[in-house]
């Protein structure tokens, strides 16, 4: 099986990023995505997520394993930070020029992605369409219930609800599309679960982080978690009953449970069977078959961290006419049993409150042909698990022969491993190494040619600016030279005006002395004539005042001492 060329964006409430995919990459046969982190003003991080087939070459898959390990170290880029804009634009896109030379010579066939669905989204946004009616189930509620759609090219591909207090998902949601052949397994875990402040808003393979994001393993599982505790990562939705790009999403640790390897082959092999023969056969439209595999999970724990399941579930929708809903049970202390129930009594066995199907779907519906002939079908294939047990016995026998060999032969297995790890890593430091002196001359060339360029650039804009302004100047000069000849006129017309001036007022006011002094004999004769006329006219005023005072004071005299007379008289 290729190996999961993974990269996506995790977005989760206010944490929602953006992600930008290369048109001019796109061209060359793949598709990859850049998430910056603040460029400015900080300007120290440009992080890239690169992956290649597994059945590429192994210097391909080489040059994955470092280029992810670099790409995704936190600490700065190897050039420093810079003030000026344009430098440091020169080193991104050398970078980035770079990281495309890289992928150019490998084949990239897609990317997944594994998006946490926000607390103000819908339901499983965009992976809604894997409920009957658009509505995922109801009654989980738990504030540790994180809900991921999970996505692969880009394209939904089935819905988790997972806990993070049990680190297991609680179901997964999905169709049937076809059963296909076992492929290599690719591991991947959600880095945004365990620390939504990092940076890698992406599903990635767990070795690619190590060592970058915070927390890692406090609330999902891990594959450590797995190693040497005798369970295996159980898928809820099944990889046998996907192809393609589905089947390539389920492998992801947020769709695994613990299970002991025989129920997880029994597990699978069940629900690989009931789908296959009973159910896909009596629902008219394949892709009206909805799909639920859930978990319960137990006190008991892989490593005190990962609950392993008590009970495992499948609960089945045929949202059409005539359509059906079916539940089945599989205890994990027994790999044998699948006891199948309706679904509103497997609701029953869940958490209070939950309703799995949007009006049951087809549950109360009158007519049960299709529901018995289903039962029967599940009878069958349970039959004739029964009917293998003691085959199966003969097997575990033989198995315990396999078991001892094994036993002998894990040390040299575990050298043959060491030996080869080591070799891997010898190649990887050479290829680093390789792409380091890439790099450098790579970006030696470049900045020794975006400077030519700046230097090019800024002789030319000094040159035009020069050239531009020569006719500027030269009408400036002009200018000025008009002007000052004819400040110079104005100041000679000036001292002119006013050297003949002088001369000309004096003979201007000597000519008109007689005038005016002949003039002012009238003035002079009337303004004597008045002079007289008013002294005597004061004088015969004085004259008659004087007589007057006199009458006055003889007529008072008189009246006092001269008695009056008598009336008679």
């Amino acid at each position: 099986m290729p190996s999961l060329g993974s990269l996506g964006i995790i977005s989760r409430g206010q944490l929602a990023s953006a992600a930008c995919v290369s048109a001019a990459w796109r061209t060359f046969g793949f598709t990859t995505c850049c998430l910056q982190k603040a460029l400015a003003p900080r300007r120290d991080r440009l992080w890239f997520h690169i992956s290649f087939p597994s059945h590429a070459t192994p210097k391909f898959q080489t040059l994955s394993g470092f280029a992810a390990a670099w790409t995704q170290s936190p600490g700065p880029l190897p050039y420093p930070a810079e003030a000026d804009g344009a430098s440091l634009g020169s080193r991104e896109w050398t970078m980035k020029t770079s990281i495309v030379f890289l992928l150019c010579i490998s084949v990239f066939p897609g990317f997944s992605q594994g998006r946490v669905v926000g607390e103000d989204e819908t339901g499983f946004a965009e992976c809604n369409v894997f409920f009957p009616g658009q509505v995922p189930p109801e009654g989980f509620t738990e504030p540790f219930h994180v809900k991921i759609c999970q996505q692969y090219n880009k394209e939904p591909r089935f819905a988790t609800l997972y806990s993070t207090k049990d680190k297991i998902p609680l179901y997964s949601a999905f169709k049937y599309t076809k059963p296909a052949e076992n492929e290599e397994e690719n591991w991947l875990v959600e880095p945004q679960i365990d620390d939504p402040e990092n940076d890698l808003h992406e599903m990635v393979r767990e070795a690619d982080i190590a060592g970058t994001v915070a927390n890692l393993g406090a609330n999902q599982a891990l594959t450590s978690d797995y190693v040497g505790s005798g369970y295996e990562r159980g898928l809820l939705n099944p990889s046998l009953l996907n192809e393609g790009d589905f089947q390539m999403a389920t492998y992801t640790l947020t769709n695994t449970v613990p299970l002991s390897p025989s129920l997880s082959k029994s597990w699978h092999r069940d629900i690989g069977r009931v789908v296959e023969q009973a159910l896909v056969p009596h629902c008219s439209e394949k892709d009206n078959l909805y799909l639920l595999a859930g978990a319960i999970p137990s006190s008991v724990q892989v490593k005190g961290k990962v609950s392993v399941p008590e009970t495992l579930w499948l609960a089945a929708c045929c949202d059409a006419p005539g359509g059906w809903s079916l539940g089945l049970v599989k205890k994990t202390n027994d790999e044998n049993s699948l006891v199948d129930l309706m679904v509103g009594e497997l609701e029953k066995q869940l958490l209070a409150g939950v309703d799995l199907f949007k009006g049951n779907c087809g549950e109360d519906n009158k007519s049960q042909e299709k529901r018995e002939a289903i039962l029967r079908a599940v009878s069958q294939i349970r039959s004739g698990e029964q009917a293998g047990t003691s085959d199966n016995q003969e097997a575990k026998d033989s198995s315990l022969v396999r078991k001892v060999a094994g036993i002998i032969a894990t040390p040299f297995i575990k050298l043959l491993e060491l030996l080869i790890y080591v070799f891997v890593e010898l190649v990887k430091f050479v290829f680093y190494f390789l792409w380091l002196v890439i790099k450098w001359v790579g970006g030696t060339v470049l900045n020794g040619v975006y400077s030519l360029w700046n230097g090019m650039v800024s002789y030319l804009k000094a040159i035009s600016m020069v050239l531009i302004r020569i006719p500027y100047d030269l009408g400036r000069v002009i200018i000025n030279i008009f002007l000052g000849f004819l400040q110079i006129v104005q100041d000679v017309a000036s001292l002119t005006y006013r050297i003949l001036l002088i001369p000309v007022e004096f003979v201007l006011h000597l000519a008109a002395f007689p005038y005016y002094s002949v003039c002012a004999i009238p003035s002079v004769l009337k303004d004597m004539a008045t002079g007289i006329m008013g002294t005597f006219s004061l004088v015969i005023d004085a004259t008659a005042a004087l007589l007057h005072g006199f009458c006055y004071l003889a007529g008072h005299i008189v009246k006092r001492f001269v008695p009056k007379g008598s009336s008679t008289d």
